[in-house]
């Protein structure tokens, strides 16, 4: 998106380093006088954690893009108020549509810009619709995004079977993410529906963990997945990331955090404290290699 930007319309794109390097990213901006920055957001929560962060000039930073992968509303917040990317936009899409479906625009009210994944872009239909029927939901009610439009791949290449679970008779591409849409048209991602956790038959979405957890004031970045149980057929564990000089955070602790603030369903039962997220070439968490090694963590 931001090679092709560029391109279209004569800007200067700056690559700082072969692979995302925080430290070098930041000094790029400083030094390039950059006014736009794209990334994921376990990039930007790396770069509003390193020291160099306050102390070099990043007041040419005005704008940018976060998206691939659900982007925790605080670290939204920092993004606009430590790094100064006033008009900071999300967008959401998946490789599939080219990428983007919806996106924040920079007159949204700043509380849509950092919980939402914004409206339909032009010429692109998006609908919520139930998972097993098709059939399009209710405003408010969570369901399954999907897109139709120019944007929508042909299909899988030599995959004729994977493409038709994917796009529908009447060209609706799948997402397998879960949104909610409001009155106005703003889409908001609470899920995966293969993330999605069943304890007890209670569906439980970790984006919403996930979000809670990231407001205690020594977490980083939590993750949230499900771990079998015998009793209640899945537990929830959370992987958290905590801040340089945090005392431990143990399960007990987390439990006292969350209770009276979360449905004691939600309250993960297990806590694991890592350095990193497993994470694919492009910075996004991968979930299923968490699952892996939960299971052997608890055996």
């Amino acid at each position: 998106m931001g090679n092709l930007a560029c391109t279209t319309h004569g800007a200067t794109m700056v690559i700082p380093a072969p692979s995302f390097d925080p430290v070098a990213t930041l000094e790029a901006v400083a030094a390039e006088r950059c006014t736009s920055l794209y990334g994921v957001p376990t990039m930007f929560i790396a770069m509003l954690t390193e020291p160099v962060v306050d102390t070099l000039d990043l007041t040419s930073l005005r704008t940018g893009i976060m998206a691939g992968s659900p982007c925790p509303v605080e670290t939204m917040k920092q993004v606009i108020g430590r790094l100064g990317m006033t008009e900071v936009s999300i967008c959401y899409g998946m490789t599939e549509t080219s990428p983007v479906s919806t996106q924040t625009r920079t007159d949204d009210s700043l509380e849509r810009r950092v919980s939402t994944v914004g409206r339909v872009g032009p010429h692109l239909e998006v609908k919520i619709a139930d998972p097993g029927t098709g059939e399009v939901l209710p405003h408010g009610e969570a369901g399954e995004l999907c897109t139709r439009g120019y944007s929508v791949m042909l299909g899988y290449w030599d995959q004729p079977e994977k493409t038709a679970e994917a796009i529908d008779a009447d060209g609706w591409m799948r997402t397998g993410d879960l949104g909610v849409m409001d009155a106005d048209g703003y889409v908001t991602i609470t899920g995966r529906i293969k993330d999605m956790v069943i304890r007890g038959g209670e569906n439980i979405y970790p984006r919403e963990i996930e979000e809670f957890l990231m407001t205690h004031p020594d977490v980083l970045d939590a993750q949230v997945i499900g771990v079998p149980d015998d009793k209640y057929g899945e537990e929830l564990m959370a992987w958290l990331r905590l801040r340089d000089g945090a005392a431990p955070v143990d399960a007990p602790a987390l439990r006292e955090f969350c209770t009276g603030k979360l449905a004691h369903y939600k309250i993960p039962r297990y806590v694991h404290i890592v350095d990193e997220f497993p994470m694919t070439v492009t910075g996004k968490v991968r979930k299923v290699e968490m699952r892996k090694a939960a299971i052997e963590l608890l055996r």
